[in-house]
Order: C-alpha cells, then sequence, then structure tokens
C-alpha cells in the first residue's frame, strides 16, 4: 500500500513522460535552441529588428523549461528529486528566472540564461562523468600547484643567480624568471633557452635538463595520473548512481505488487490466505508423518538386538 501511496496514477504517468528517450531528445534540442538564442541576441542588428519576437521566443523557453521541470517533479517526487545536485541545479537556473530582482537586472539574467546551456551535462553521461573528475580532482591539483610553484621557486632563484646579468629579459627578478620556466614547463622556448645557457656557462645544461625532468616529465605525469585516478572514480560514483535509480524503481514497484497482494488477502483469494497457510501445514504433517514410518520400519526391534549381543 506504501508503493501505491508513492506511486499515484498521475506520477506514473509522468514517469512514462520523463523517461521516454524523446522527452530527453526534445529537453536536449530546446537547450541547444536556446543558447542559439542567446547568440542571435549578440548581434545589435538582429535586436532591434526582431526584439520583441526574441523576448516571446525566451519567454516560451522559459515556460518549456518550467513545464518540464514540473513532469520531473511529479514523476519522481519532491523529496526524491532534490536528492540529485543536477535537479537541484536545475531547479535554481529555471526557478530564479521568477524573482523580481533577477528579472529586473539584465546581467543576471543573461548569466542565468547562458547556464541553462550546462543543464546539457546531466542529459549527457559521459560529460557528466568529466565534469565531475574534474571537480574530484581539484583536491590533487592544489598539492600539484604547491608543488609545483615550490619547484618553481627554488629554480626560478637559481637562474637569477646565474643568468640575471647576461638575460635580463628572462632572469632580472624573480617574478621573471618564474615566468620563464612556466613556460619552459611546457617546452615553449627550450632550444633558445638551453642555447643562452651554453653562452654563459657549460654546466647550466644540468640545469635545464633537471628543471624539464622534474617539472615537464615527472609533475606533469603525477597530474596526469591524478586525473585519470579521479576520472575513474566518477565512473564509478556514476555507475552507483544508475544502480541505486534502477533499484529505487524496482523497489517502488515491488512495493505496488505488495499492496495489491494484501488487498487480495484480505479478499480470500490472496497467495498467502489462511486456507492457503492451511494446506501448507496439513502438508508438512503429512510428510513428517510419512519420515517417522519410514524411519520406525528401518529400526531393528530392541530385544532381538540384545539376543544377538
Amino acid at each position: 500500500m506504501a508503493g501505491s501511496e508513492r506511486r499515484t496514477p498521475g506520477s506514473q504517468w509522468c514517469a512514462r513522460v520523463t523517461e521516454a528517450p524523446a522527452f530527453s531528445g526534445g529537453v536536449f534540442l530546446l537547450i541547444v535552441a536556446n543558447a542559439a538564442l542567446l547568440g542571435v541576441e549578440t548581434y545589435p542588428g538582429a535586436t532591434a529588428r526582431w526584439g520583441g519576437a526574441l523576448r516571446a521566443t525566451e519567454t516560451l523557453f522559459l515556460a518549456a523549461f518550467t513545464a518540464e521541470l514540473a513532469l520531473r517533479i511529479a514523476a519522481r517526487g519532491p523529496r526524491a528529486f532534490l536528492r540529485d545536485p543536477w535537479n537541484v541545479f536545475d531547479l535554481l537556473v529555471v526557478g530564479a528566472a521568477f524573482f523580481p530582482l533577477v528579472r529586473e537586472n539584465a546581467t543576471v539574467l543573461r548569466l542565468l540564461r547562458l547556464a541553462r546551456v550546462l543543464r546539457t551535462v546531466r542529459l549527457l553521461p559521459h560529460v557528466r562523468i568529466i565534469l565531475v573528475a574534474v571537480v574530484r580532482a581539484l583536491p590533487g591539483t592544489l598539492s600539484f600547484t604547491l608543488v609545483g610553484g615550490l619547484l618553481a621557486y627554488v629554480y626560478a632563484m637559481l637562474g637569477w643567480m646565474l643568468f640575471a646579468g647576461d638575460d635580463p629579459a628572462h632572469y632580472g627578478s624573480i617574478g621573471r624568471a618564474m615566468l620563464s620556466l612556466f613556460l619552459l614547463m611546457t617546452l615553449d622556448g627550450l632550444g633558445d633557452a638551453v642555447r643562452t645557457g651554453l653562452e654563459v656557462s657549460r654546466w647550466t645544461f644540468l640545469y635545464f635538463a633537471s628543471y624539464v625532468l622534474f617539472a615537464s616529465f615527472l609533475l606533469v605525469n603525477l597530474l596526469i595520473g591524478v586525473v585519470i585516478t579521479s576520472l575513474e572514480e566518477a565512473r564509478q560514483l556514476e555507475s552507483n548512481r544508475e544502480r541505486q535509480e534502477a533499484g529505487g524503481a524496482e523497489g517502488e514497484g515491488e512495493g505496488e505488487g505488495e499492496g495489491e497482494g494484501e488487498g487480495e488477502g484480505e479478499g480470500g483469494q490472496g497467495r498467502d490466505g489462511p486456507e492457503e497457510v492451511r494446506e501448507r501445514i496439513a502438508r508438512l504433517r503429512a510428510g513428517l508423518d510419512e519420515l517417522e514410518a519410514s524411519l520406525g520400519a528401518l529400526d531393528p526391534p530392541s530385544g532381538g538386538s540384545r539376543g544377538r549381543s
């Protein structure tokens, strides 16, 4: 009965509509069309010529997105809908457009309309996995940035001591030296830097070789490892999320079946009704009697066993 309370006929119809592939495809096309409308509004000539039509089209888009959210909330229920962070994001982006303060601020309203483009992430699982991986990689990226900054500072000080007099344009201060080393991390201009260093001393080759080894190869590969690990974790989270959603749908279906079974039991025709239980008990008793009789036939008389002994 709990399952029937959770899934009313109206919510079941909304669930069938929102779970249909055509519904997701239509929402995706609406988001793309809304993004195209934002691009058209950047042309002053188009705004001056079709300003009224563009505003009316934006109102239609807002009404369509509102209807979409209403269907999804009705299909899953408010509590289940708000458990998903992506749904909360959709609700904030679409619902904020109805507040008077937001509608009066053209800049904020344009930002909200631009944020609707990000709703495509929810419709594209692979893009969602990549975005979650980027967010989960932020702590490791911050650690990488700290280590890379310390390494660049140490080598910048060494570069200032070695090349400040001969190459002040790149190593005349700690800031210029760090900027030059940051460019060298991407191997941009490495050949020119090495040739300039060799004009100062042959031993400067060790300076550039060690820096490229640590910065370009070691640290960058560590960053790639952090990103790949976060990507695997994001894939695992997405698979767990899909299993939870599938399990929740099965649980609701089982709840509805139990509710129907209880209703049939009350009428005396259920699968686990009183008559069925009494028949099972009778069959169990008959089986136990047959088992006891067979064991008695196998057991020899007590007197015969004592005479043989």
